[in-house]
């Protein structure tokens, strides 16, 4: 076990602590805040091993457990958990810690509290080391490790503990997070068998929205903050300068960031998630493509993940120009939840605006190599301006830790310049990058990486239908080239644009695993 903590994508922690068969997770936000997840509970986590290997000394981390794929379940025993395996871990939760009855209303939906806990126990697995995914069968014994076949990362659901439940894996598969490989509808009226071999793979666990699963607890009555005296309950809002340091309003560097629900906040305390609308269509330019959903509003932050290896929070919000100059605040950047931002006022915070960034970021000679857009804040806030009017991409502001260090834009190919010119046509739902990283601190291969990974990984969150992720960058720009190579993009060919010559490069849904952590 490497990760102690879990840290969810709303701000909120779970310690994780090895206990006698397998693992408990429990809630660091009890006393702290009245928008609590649960209080905590554990799970049975196993091993299966081969019977005559199942009192060996070899951890499951060494090379010839790590990634093997037995077919023959009834060989294997059920170990310790010490590391993740490619096919041999299973779990289910049997034991759940219960909220004060005397502070929260009951969960008006059982099922959706337990989907919440197993949701999170995979949140925290699939952050553990990645094995080895090759797989070893019959056939590829004698071929050198390098060259066998591959598996997904997968961990079984055992119809145990709080899994039993006549319908309760049948809903948890509904909700799409649990699946099997036999679809069929089966022979006998109620077979419990056909329930029994339920797994979750990496792949699609990274590409479910975790705003299906993640809410919060209902308190049995409102607690204004200046009646609780406690000084972690703040307004239910994105991460901003005001609000990132906890237990120190005057914001200074050495608090530890904890950011606000963001995206998950919500005040009737259910799931924050609402499906795409069905398509419908109409005309850019001569081009037919879909009608488009409106983006995050200004200053929402729409995508937030805690990153261990750096141990930062990734965030990417809106930019925030203000309305007009009559605006008391000017064009402070200010940061709401996407969710309810409708009914709360947009706050200014300290700090340079989202005009001032650009202005410093655009003017740096690196980035005016490629994006040609230098010149005085009157010129980057008219270019601001025109991508907030965009109807087919909007401008984003990335964090680390609620300081911004790039900008990037995220588009609709179809009917973008770059949708008539792509070799092979586009699909309806395929998107493109923009992108662009002001701050020198946080330049790197590893935070390219990370931020890379997670803008991908918002695009396949965002829209289901959304098959293909593409970049467009200029063919002399090697360093970028190489780091979408690295990042799992391919070349498809160049495209000549009247400015420039790009590669085009992209990545598929279906060769995504998951966003870098």
């Amino acid at each position: 076990m490497r990760n102690r903590m879990c840290h969810l994508p709303n701000g909120q922690t779970f310690t994780v602590s090895p206990v006698f068969g397998g693992v408990s997770f429990k809630s660091n936000d009890g006393q702290q805040s009245h928008h609590v997840v649960l209080p905590g509970w554990s799970i049975v986590l196993n091993t299966s091993k081969p019977v005559e290997n199942a009192d060996s000394t070899m951890t499951d981390g060494s090379e010839e457990h790590r990634g093997r794929e037995r077919q023959s379940p009834e060989e294997l025993v059920n170990t310790r958990f010490t590391s993740p395996t490619l096919r041999n871990d299973s779990l289910y939760i049997s034991y759940i810690v219960d909220p004060p009855s005397s502070e929260y209303k009951p969960v008006s939906s059982p099922t959706r509290q337990i989907a919440m806990m197993l949701w999170v126990t995979l949140w925290w697995y699939f952050h553990e080391p990645e094995p080895e995914r090759y797989l070893t069968t019959e056939a590829s014994a004698k071929t050198p490790p390098t060259g066998r076949p591959q598996g997904d990362w997968r961990i079984s659901i055992r119809r145990e503990g709080f899994f039993k439940g006549r319908t309760l894996l049948q809903k948890l598969e509904r909700m799409g997070l649990i699946a099997s490989e036999d679809s069929s509808v089966g022979t006998e009226p109620y077979d419990p068998e056909a329930w029994a071999r339920m797994f979750v793979s990496r792949r699609s666990f990274w590409q479910i929205d975790p705003r299906l699963f993640v809410f919060t607890l209902t308190p049995q009555m409102n607690i204004p903050p200046a009646i609780s005296g406690s000084p972690f309950i703040q307004r239910v809002a994105s991460p901003s300068r005001a609000s990132m340091y906890l237990n120190n309003p005057a914001g200074q560097e050495t608090a530890h960031y904890t950011p606000n629900e963001g995206p998950f906040a919500s005040t009737s305390h259910l799931p924050t998630y609402f499906p795409p609308a069905p398509t419908q269509y109409t005309f850019t330019n001569g081009i037919r493509h879909p009608i488009r959903p409106k983006p995050p509003h200004q200053g929402d932050v729409f995508y937030i993940r805690y990153i261990p290896s750096l141990q930062q929070y990734l965030s990417f919000r809106v930019p925030y120009l203000g309305p007009s100059a009559a605006d008391p605040f000017g064009a402070k950047h200010a940061h709401t939840s996407s969710n309810s931002s409708i009914d709360q006022p947009v706050t200014p915070v300290p700090g340079p605006s989202d005009v001032e960034l650009l202005n410093k970021w655009m003017n740096e000679p690196r980035v005016n190599v490629a994006w040609g857009e230098a010149g005085p804040a009157s010129h980057q806030e008219e270019f601001l301006r025109n991508n907030l009017r965009s109807r087919h991409s909007f401008p984003v502001i990335g964090c680390w830790d609620g300081k911004p260090f790039g900008y990037f834009e995220i588009y609709w190919v179809k009917e973008d310049r770059l949708g008539p010119l792509a070799p092979g046509g586009v699909d309806n739902y395929d998107r493109g990058l923009h992108v662009l990283v002001g701050e020198q601190e946080f330049r790197g291969p590893h935070r390219v990486a990370v931020w890379l990974s997670a803008l991908v990984h918002y695009c396949f969150l965002a829209d289901p239908r959304t098959q293909t992720v593409m970049l467009e960058p200029r063919v002399d720009n090697e360093k970028l080239i190489g780091y979408l190579h690295r990042a799992g993009f391919y070349k498809e060919g160049e495209v000549t644009f009247p400015h420039k010559q790009s590669a085009l490069m992209k990545i598929k849904r279906d060769s995504w695993e998951s966003p870098a952590t």
